[in-house]
Protein backbone atom coordinates (compact mmCIF):
# COMPACT_ATOMS: atom_id res chain seq x y z
CA UNK A 1 0.00 0.00 0.00
CA UNK A 2 2.78 2.65 0.86
CA UNK A 3 4.52 1.38 -2.49
CA UNK A 4 1.27 2.59 -4.36
CA UNK A 5 1.36 5.67 -2.69
CA UNK A 6 4.90 6.51 -3.16
CA UNK A 7 4.63 5.67 -6.43
CA UNK A 8 1.22 7.88 -7.17
CA UNK A 9 2.74 10.45 -5.46
CA UNK A 10 5.02 11.75 -8.17
CA UNK A 11 1.81 11.45 -10.46
CA UNK A 12 -1.22 13.53 -10.41
CA UNK A 13 -3.10 14.39 -7.40
CA UNK A 14 -5.78 12.94 -8.81
CA UNK A 15 -4.51 9.77 -8.63
CA UNK A 16 -3.35 10.32 -5.36
CA UNK A 17 -6.65 10.84 -3.91
CA UNK A 18 -7.81 7.69 -5.69
CA UNK A 19 -5.31 5.71 -4.43
CA UNK A 20 -5.67 7.18 -0.91
CA UNK A 21 -9.97 6.41 -1.43
CA UNK A 22 -9.13 2.93 -2.83
CA UNK A 23 -7.39 2.15 0.33
CA UNK A 24 -9.41 3.35 2.50
CA UNK A 25 -12.54 1.48 0.81
CA UNK A 26 -10.35 -1.98 1.72
CA UNK A 27 -9.49 -0.81 4.71
CA UNK A 28 -12.98 -0.68 5.86
CA UNK A 29 -14.35 -3.91 3.88
CA UNK A 30 -11.48 -5.71 5.85
CA UNK A 31 -12.56 -4.49 8.78
CA UNK A 32 -16.21 -5.50 7.31
CA UNK A 33 -15.18 -8.46 6.76
CA UNK A 34 -13.27 -8.78 10.10
CA UNK A 35 -16.82 -7.87 11.60
CA UNK A 36 -18.69 -10.90 10.35
CA UNK A 37 -16.17 -13.41 10.81
CA UNK A 38 -15.79 -12.33 14.33
CA UNK A 39 -19.97 -12.43 14.11
CA UNK A 40 -19.74 -15.98 12.42
CA UNK A 41 -16.98 -17.40 14.37
CA UNK A 42 -18.34 -15.12 17.92
CA UNK A 43 -20.77 -18.43 17.90
CA UNK A 44 -18.47 -20.82 17.79
CA UNK A 45 -15.80 -19.43 19.85
CA UNK A 46 -18.47 -18.55 22.70
CA UNK A 47 -19.66 -22.35 22.39
CA UNK A 48 -16.02 -23.37 22.73
CA UNK A 49 -14.95 -21.18 25.63
CA UNK A 50 -17.78 -22.91 27.05
CA UNK A 51 -16.68 -26.06 27.08
CA UNK A 52 -13.29 -25.63 27.79
CA UNK A 53 -15.24 -23.66 30.99
CA UNK A 54 -16.81 -26.93 31.65
CA UNK A 55 -13.87 -29.05 31.55
CA UNK A 56 -12.01 -26.78 34.14
CA UNK A 57 -14.68 -27.11 36.49
CA UNK A 58 -14.94 -30.38 36.40
CA UNK A 59 -11.15 -30.84 36.52
CA UNK A 60 -10.87 -28.47 39.42
CA UNK A 61 -13.86 -30.49 41.07
CA UNK A 62 -11.97 -33.84 40.55
CA UNK A 63 -8.80 -32.10 42.61
CA UNK A 64 -10.33 -30.66 45.16
CA UNK A 65 -12.47 -33.61 45.99
CA UNK A 66 -9.08 -35.95 45.79
CA UNK A 67 -8.21 -33.02 48.55
CA UNK A 68 -10.80 -33.45 50.57
CA UNK A 69 -10.41 -37.09 50.62
CA UNK A 70 -6.58 -37.24 51.21
CA UNK A 71 -7.30 -34.78 54.16
CA UNK A 72 -10.57 -37.02 55.75
CA UNK A 73 -8.25 -39.88 55.88
CA UNK A 74 -5.12 -38.32 57.29
CA UNK A 75 -8.00 -36.40 59.67
CA UNK A 76 -9.40 -40.28 60.38
CA UNK A 77 -6.05 -41.77 61.22
CA UNK A 78 -5.69 -39.37 63.33
CA UNK A 79 -8.30 -39.59 65.43
CA UNK A 80 -8.23 -43.09 65.99
CA UNK A 81 -4.15 -42.90 67.12
CA UNK A 82 -6.48 -40.28 69.44
CA UNK A 83 -8.50 -43.01 70.71
CA UNK A 84 -5.85 -45.21 71.20
CA UNK A 85 -3.89 -43.05 73.17
CA UNK A 86 -7.09 -41.96 75.71
CA UNK A 87 -7.94 -46.03 75.57
CA UNK A 88 -4.72 -46.84 76.78
CA UNK A 89 -4.66 -43.65 79.46
CA UNK A 90 -8.50 -45.30 80.46
CA UNK A 91 -6.26 -48.42 81.05
CA UNK A 92 -3.72 -47.30 83.27
CA UNK A 93 -5.63 -44.94 85.13
CA UNK A 94 -8.14 -48.12 85.70
CA UNK A 95 -5.14 -49.85 86.73
CA UNK A 96 -3.65 -47.58 89.10
CA UNK A 97 -7.41 -47.16 90.93
CA UNK A 98 -7.32 -50.93 91.42
CA UNK A 99 -3.74 -50.95 92.63
CA UNK A 100 -5.13 -48.29 95.35
CA UNK A 101 -7.83 -50.09 96.07
CA UNK A 102 -6.10 -53.43 96.76
CA UNK A 103 -3.60 -51.84 99.11
CA UNK A 104 -6.65 -49.55 101.25
CA UNK A 105 -8.33 -53.29 101.62
CA UNK A 106 -5.33 -55.33 101.96
CA UNK A 107 -4.22 -51.83 105.24
CA UNK A 108 -7.61 -52.67 106.39
CA UNK A 109 -7.27 -56.52 106.72
CA UNK A 110 -9.81 -57.63 104.02
CA UNK A 111 -8.78 -60.73 102.64
CA UNK A 112 -8.63 -61.18 99.25
CA UNK A 113 -10.43 -63.28 97.10
CA UNK A 114 -6.69 -65.31 96.81
CA UNK A 115 -6.79 -65.38 100.56
CA UNK A 116 -10.13 -66.62 101.06
CA UNK A 117 -9.48 -69.55 98.12
CA UNK A 118 -6.17 -70.43 100.08
CA UNK A 119 -8.14 -71.15 103.29
CA UNK A 120 -10.98 -73.07 101.78
CA UNK A 121 -8.41 -75.50 100.14
CA UNK A 122 -6.63 -75.69 103.82
CA UNK A 123 -9.91 -76.18 105.17
CA UNK A 124 -10.75 -79.06 102.65
CA UNK A 125 -6.95 -80.75 103.25
CA UNK A 126 -7.97 -80.83 107.10
CA UNK A 127 -11.48 -82.13 106.44
CA UNK A 128 -9.80 -85.28 104.66
CA UNK A 129 -7.09 -86.06 107.30
CA UNK A 130 -9.54 -86.17 110.08
CA UNK A 131 -11.30 -88.33 107.81
CA UNK A 132 -8.50 -90.54 107.62
CA UNK A 133 -7.56 -90.31 111.39
CA UNK A 134 -10.85 -90.51 112.96
CA UNK A 135 -12.78 -92.90 109.83
CA UNK A 136 -15.57 -90.50 110.17
CA UNK A 137 -17.09 -89.04 106.89
CA UNK A 138 -16.74 -84.87 107.86
CA UNK A 139 -20.19 -82.95 107.00
CA UNK A 140 -20.14 -80.81 103.72
CA UNK A 141 -18.12 -78.07 103.74
CA UNK A 142 -19.92 -75.11 104.32
CA UNK A 143 -19.21 -71.64 102.92
CA UNK A 144 -17.87 -69.41 105.58
CA UNK A 145 -20.26 -69.08 108.24
CA UNK A 146 -21.61 -66.03 109.52
CA UNK A 147 -21.15 -64.44 112.35
CA UNK A 148 -24.77 -65.04 114.74
CA UNK A 149 -25.81 -62.70 118.25
CA UNK A 150 -26.58 -65.06 120.51
CA UNK A 151 -30.32 -64.90 121.23
CA UNK A 152 -31.13 -65.17 124.67
CA UNK A 153 -34.40 -67.68 124.93
CA UNK A 154 -36.59 -66.21 127.77
CA UNK A 155 -40.15 -67.15 128.24
CA UNK A 156 -42.33 -64.13 127.02
CA UNK A 157 -44.54 -62.50 129.58
CA UNK A 158 -48.40 -63.20 129.72
CA UNK A 159 -50.88 -60.19 130.70
CA UNK A 160 -53.81 -60.98 131.32
CA UNK A 161 -56.78 -58.65 130.22
CA UNK A 162 -59.77 -59.41 131.97
CA UNK A 163 -62.87 -58.18 129.89
CA UNK A 164 -65.61 -56.87 131.87
CA UNK A 165 -68.86 -58.97 131.36
CA UNK A 166 -71.82 -56.82 131.50
CA UNK A 167 -73.15 -58.88 134.66
CA UNK A 168 -70.13 -58.40 136.75
CA UNK A 169 -70.34 -54.34 135.98
CA UNK A 170 -73.79 -54.69 137.00
CA UNK A 171 -72.42 -56.14 140.37
CA UNK A 172 -69.87 -53.58 141.33
CA UNK A 173 -72.28 -51.13 140.94
CA UNK A 174 -74.84 -52.24 143.00
CA UNK A 175 -71.70 -53.28 145.64
CA UNK A 176 -71.17 -49.49 145.90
Amino acid sequence: MVKKLKALSKSDDKQLAEAVRTSAQQIWQAGLGAFAKAQEEGGKVFAKLVKEGTDLQKRTQKLAEDKVSGVTDTVTKMADNVSKQASGSWDKLEQVFEDRVSRSLASLGVPTKKDIQTLTKRVEELSKSITALGGKKPAAAKAAPTAKMPVKKTAPKLVAVKKATPKVAAKKVAAK
